[in-house]
């Protein structure tokens, strides 16, 4: 069985959903861990969550680390 970077499985940056569609078409198992920030300075956007961290784990498959975008139009 290929590991994820063997399959050239890159998915930072990416939606969630888009992140998923990816894992599942490769047959690639992952587990997500949301992360969001201490303080509260920026509002977010809980609708869009982005995957910022993948860490392959010894059981060949991804963990992901999500967040949430910054709400539009803020700045």
């Amino acid at each position: 069985m290929q590991n994820c970077i063997e399959k050239n499985i890159d998915v930072v940056g990416r939606l969630l959903s888009e992140a998923e569609s990816i894992l599942q078409q490769s047959r690639t198992g992952y587990t997500v861990e949301w992360t969001r920030p201490g303080r509260d300075f920026f509002p977010l956007d809980d609708s869009r969550q982005y995957v910022v961290k993948q860490v392959e784990e010894d059981n060949g498959k991804l963990r992901l680390t999500v967040a949430a975008g910054l709400r539009r139009g803020v700045f």
